[in-house]
């Protein structure tokens, strides 16, 4: 049996902030959104490439801080593209890692931490 890729579900609590953070800075699209009701909280998945992440505003599905790494075919692409946008918020680096690759660690509005990384090649 072979199992589909995660999709994990981070804890959002402002939607605005949100879409601002995943689509406008991380370059994610919104994909679908859900409510029970009008006034009630926003559950979506974004997702950009071959990743997909949920979102939600429900308190009960997970908590907030959660940790997400997503794998990236090149770090310093995306370190370039994040740094051309105006997020006043962060300003990431690379890391070179000690296990091999390079990393860029971000934390979105609500505590979720999110690093991008790209494996060593080998030579």
């Amino acid at each position: 049996m072979n199992f589909g890729a995660p999709v994990p579900i981070l804890r959002i609590f402002d939607e605005q902030q949100a879409r601002a953070f995943y689509a406008g800075y991380l370059g994610f699209k919104v994909d679908w959104e859900h409510r029970f009701e009008p006034d009630f909280p926003l559950y979506m998945q974004v997702s950009r490439g071959a990743c997909r992440l949920h979102l939600t505003g429900h308190h009960g599905d997970c908590c907030p801080g959660g940790a997400v790494r997503i794998g990236c075919p090149d770090v310093n692409a995306l370190l370039a593209e994040l740094r051309s946008k105006n997020y006043k918020a962060l300003r990431p680096s690379a890391e070179q890692v000690p296990w091999g690759g390079s990393e860029i660690a971000l934390t979105d509005p609500f505590g979720n931490r999110i690093t991008f990384y790209s494996e060593r090649a080998d030579t």
